[in-house]
């Protein structure tokens, strides 16, 4: 998984988890909710600074945004279960 993507997934998590909105964390960062929802989609190469300020907004620990979620610490070659195609009549 990219370390973008990662990082999304990751303040998603932690942000949900501390029960606040994307517009209560760009608040407290001082951005524009956007900013967050870009982030949280891993369309940002955020510097450490954000990184910082993100954990600060989210009252957590920095690494916690960049620890492996179940998607990235699942084997990368681990075989994914998919659903039989139904066969239309």
């Amino acid at each position: 998984m990219d370390i973008r993507r990662r990082f999304g997934t990751n303040l998603r998590r932690c942000r949900l988890a501390a029960g606040l909105s994307q517009e209560e964390v760009a608040e407290r960062m001082g951005v524009d909710r956007a900013h967050v929802s870009s982030m949280e989609r891993g369309q940002q190469n955020v510097t450490l600074s954000t990184l910082g300020f993100v954990a600060q907004a989210l009252k957590i620990d920095p690494a916690a945004l960049l620890a492996p979620t179940s998607e990235t610490a699942a084997e990368p070659n681990a075989a994914r279960k998919v659903a039989p195609r139904r066969r239309l009549s």
